[in-house]
């Protein structure tokens, strides 16, 4: 029989080929693909973000077990399609124009997806409009950008600007974060929500969706 803890525990040490044979297992022993996700993938990257938060690991350590974590979304992909598992929440995200940064952001992309979100990715340098155009295009719950530089932070309030003049700004949750960012510009901006890091990003996330 397939122990759930065993997934969990392999993800969290970043073993990838463990992971994708137990996953494989687990769905031998026809073990429900939604359980295999929450009960082992998702849960092993619940306790690598509260360790993260935590500063019990660093930024390595959460992007091996990430790694881990999506070689065994590579194998349970196809079955939770089949079964109709739907992610439990659409998330654009993107470093804001002028800004090449990307750990912080793929980083939260890493664990939004561990938590069970569509994370669409725009990448970096993402003028307003882009975001504008992606928003409409793939209507997500929640729009995230990042900035690393004071000299590019002054971007994202353009993209919620752009966000308004195109009518939409109420479709959609805006979190920031990044470096220069606090909760004070946040709110001066007009933004939903500031996050220090990925882990808090994650929970900020998943109350918006609740």
């Amino acid at each position: 029989m397939v122990d759930f803890n065993e997934i969990s525990e392999s993800l969290q040490r970043g073993d990838a080929e463990k992971v994708k044979e137990l996953v494989k297992q687990a769905l031998e022993e026809k073990v429900i693909p939604r359980d295999i996700l929450e009960n082992g993938l998702i849960s092993g990257m619940n306790v690598i973000g509260v360790k993260f938060k935590n500063n019990e690991i660093y930024v390595p350590e959460v992007l091996i077990a990430a790694r881990a974590m999506h070689a065994g979304m590579d194998v349970l992909r196809p079955k939770l399609v089949e079964t109709g598992v739907k992610n439990i929440g659409k998330f654009v995200i993107g470093t804001v124009k002028g800004d090449l940064h990307d750990i912080g952001k793929n980083l939260v992309k890493m664990m939004l997806e561990g938590a069970g979100f569509e994370v669409i990715d725009l990448g970096v340098d993402i003028s307003p409009d882009k975001f504008v155009e992606a928003v409409k295009e793939h209507q997500p719950n929640i729009i995230g950008m990042s900035a690393l530089l004071t000299t590019t932070m002054v971007n994202m309030p353009e993209v919620i600007k752009a966000l308004e003049d195109a009518g939409i700004r109420d479709k959609v949750k805006v979190m920031i974060g990044g470096a220069p960012i606090t909760q004070n510009y946040a709110e001066q901006i007009g933004a939903d929500a500031y996050s220090p890091d990925a882990a808090s990003a994650v929970e900020e996330a998943k109350s918006f969706i609740a």
